[in-house]
């Protein structure tokens, strides 16, 4: 009797967890949406930090990218740390 009771139980769990999985299944719509946030995520910084870096570099006389390349770096790792604190958010 307690064997059945368990197993009752058991399969009502499962059963429940299967149809909760179907009611949250991802649509085509809400995984594109999540896909381009985390585009935009990484991509953002990483243009910002180039449009800032060839601003601070037009400010110096003679040809120089330091700033660019230096701040595009940096977007890029501001960028990876955006889409890993995402996604272990979600």
């Amino acid at each position: 009797m307690k064997d059945e009771e368990e197993l009752r139980q058991r399969v009502e769990q499962q059963s429940q967890r299967m149809q909760k999985a179907q009611r949250e299944h991802p649509t085509l719509m809400s995984q594109t949406v999540y896909a381009g946030t985390l585009g935009l995520l990484l991509v953002l910084p990483i243009v910002g930090g180039a449009y800032l870096g060839h601003w601070l570099d037009s400010l110096q006389q003679g040809y120089s990218s330091r700033w660019t390349i230096s701040l595009i770096l940096t977007g890029v790792v501001l960028g990876a740390v955006n889409v890993y604190l995402f996604i272990n958010k979600e």
